[in-house]
């Protein structure tokens, strides 16, 4: 009988702490203010063509992926395309978040952006673009949020770079072959 006792006395020890867990408190919205003034500081870096600024809010191991290139990885790369990018004559660049939604679990968000830069092309005339933005935010060990990945890409049609050579096909028939009776 002892061990009826005992593993009824267990069993009710765990569900008396099963039941005493309490749900994870709700901080969606403090973790939403905090990627949205991550998200201000960076654009103020950005337009202030700071790259320290820009980078500041980026994970270490970061992807960024601009459009018509290669996927830039690491904080590092992240840092010389924004500089190079910000090293355009006459860049200016602004954005809007239009939806951020951090998971219930708190510990991932992702923001959608629309854009609009500009900066003087080859030629001296201002180049503009508008678009948008994609960014994945972690929730690091310290509390901040950062990036982990980023994207973007431009509404503006393509412009062909050059036009495709003209090429001259000779429409060639292919008839059947007759097959020959054989006797």
């Amino acid at each position: 009988m002892p061990n009826y006792r005992t593993a009824l006395i267990l069993t009710l020890a765990a569900c008396c702490c099963v039941s005493c867990q309490k749900e994870p408190i709700d901080t969606r919205a403090q973790d939403e203010r905090a990627i949205r003034e991550a998200d201000a500081a960076t654009l103020k870096g950005a337009q202030a063509n700071d790259v320290n600024g820009v980078v500041a809010n980026y994970a270490d191991d970061a992807s960024w992926l601009p459009p018509n290139s290669p996927l830039v990885h690491g904080k590092a790369a992240i840092r010389a395309e924004w500089a190079k990018l910000m090293s355009n004559p006459g860049f200016t660049i602004d954005w809007q978040i239009n939806k951020l939604e951090v998971a219930r679990s708190g510990d991932l968000a992702y923001t959608i952006y629309t854009y609009q830069t500009a900066f003087d092309g080859a030629n001296g005339k201002p180049i503009t673009d508008q678009g948008k933005d994609m960014a994945v935010w972690k929730k690091q060990s310290d509390g901040t949020w950062k990036m982990v990945g980023d994207t973007f890409n431009s509404d503006l049609a393509v412009k062909s770079q050059a036009k495709a050579p003209e090429t001259k096909h000779k429409t060639i028939k292919h008839r059947p072959h007759k097959r020959r009776r054989t006797a």
